[in-house]
C-alpha cells in the first residue's frame, strides 16, 4: 500500500497488491508495483505514472509542445524517467533527443519493469548514443549550463514541487527556467509539469505560472481534461492566437494523438479561475 500526501491534511491511498521494486536510489524513494491502474510508478510516495493514465498524461504533457514549436528537430528532455517522451518526440519527427536524467538507477528500473517507455534494449542503445535518442545520466542543472546545443523543445518532467527541501525543487525556479529559455533554437518552446489544477492542491501551478510569465515573452497553459496536471509552455518572443496555431498544426501532426483532438485544445489551454487571477 502507498499512501500518497496531496495536501495538507488530505492523502490518497493505492492499494499494491504486488510489489516488484521497493528500493531507495541516490535520490528517492522508488516503488514499482500493480495498482488496480496496472504497473504504477511511484517516487517519494507520489504516484508518477501507471499504466492505465501514462499515455494521457505524456501526451498532454508534449503534444501542445510539438504543435507550438516553429520546427521539430532537436528536443532536450530532464526527467521523465520512463523514457516516453522520447520516443513521441521521435515519432514526431525528431532527430536528436538528448535524455538527461541524474537517477540511473530509476531510468534503468523503469526500463526492466514497466511495460511503457524504454524497454532495456531500447535503453542501452540510447545511453550509447546509438540512434536519435541519446541517454545522459548528469545533472540537468548543470547540463544546461555547460551545453552549447540549440533545441526546439526543452522539457522538463520531474516530480512536484516540495514544499520542503528537495534536490529537484530548483529546476523550477526562475533562473533554471532562463537556462532552458537561452539553449532554444528561434521559434522554440519549453515546457514544464507544472503542478495540479485543483484549487487544493494548486500551489505549485501558481507558482509557474507566475515565473513563466516573467521569464517567456508567451506562457500556454494545457490542462489535462482526463488527468489532474496541469502543463506550461513558454515561448521566448509573444505569439498571438497560439490555440488556433495548435489546432491548425494538429492535422500535420507526424505523431498521431490519442488523448488530445482540436477541442481538447481549445477546452484545456484556458487556465483556472484562480491562476488566471494571480499575477
Amino acid at each position: 500500500m502507498i499512501v500518497e500526501p496531496l495536501g495538507p491534511g488530505l492523502t490518497r491511498t493505492w492499494d499494491m497488491p504486488e510489489v516488484v521494486v521497493d528500493t531507495r536510489t541516490t535520490f528517492q524513494h522508488l516503488v514499482i508495483g500493480r495498482t488496480e491502474q496496472g504497473l504504477s510508478l511511484f517516487c517519494d510516495d507520489d504516484r508518477q505514472s501507471t499504466e492505465f493514465s501514462q499515455l494521457t498524461y505524456h501526451e498532454a504533457l508534449l503534444v501542445p509542445a510539438l504543435l507550438l514549436a516553429e520546427r521539430l528537430e532537436r528536443v532536450l528532455v530532464v526527467g521523465s524517467s520512463e523514457g516516453v517522451v522520447s520516443q513521441i518526440s521521435v515519432a514526431a519527427g525528431a532527430s536528436v533527443v538528448d535524455h538527461v536524467d541524474i537517477d540511473q538507477e530509476a531510468v534503468e528500473l523503469c526500463a526492466e519493469h514497466l511495460p511503457y517507455g524504454y524497454t532495456p534494449e531500447e535503453l542501452a542503445r540510447a545511453v550509447a548514443h546509438d540512434g536519435p535518442v541519446r541517454v545522459h545520466y548528469a545533472d540537468g542543472w548543470q547540463f544546461l549550463a555547460d551545453t552549447t546545443e540549440r533545441y526546439d523543445v526543452v522539457l522538463v518532467d520531474l516530480p512536484d514541487e516540495r514544499p520542503e527541501f528537495a534536490q529537484h525543487n530548483r529546476l523550477y525556479e526562475e533562473e533554471f527556467l532562463t537556462r532552458c529559455r537561452s539553449v532554444l533554437s528561434p521559434g522554440g518552446v519549453v515546457v514544464c509539469q507544472a503542478g495540479c489544477q485543483t484549487m487544493w492542491r494548486n500551489e505549485t501551478l501558481l507558482r509557474s505560472w507566475r515565473r513563466f510569465n516573467e521569464v517567456f515573452g508567451s506562457t500556454v497553459y494545457y490542462g489535462s481534461d482526463e488527468h489532474e496536471w496541469a502543463f506550461l509552455f513558454g515561448l521566448a518572443e509573444a505569439t498571438p492566437d497560439t490555440t488556433e496555431r495548435m489546432i491548425a498544426r494538429l492535422a500535420t501532426l507526424p505523431y498521431r494523438p490519442e488523448t488530445i483532438d482540436a477541442d481538447a485544445l481549445r477546452g484545456n489551454s484556458i487556465p483556472p479561475y484562480r491562476v488566471r487571477k494571480s499575477l
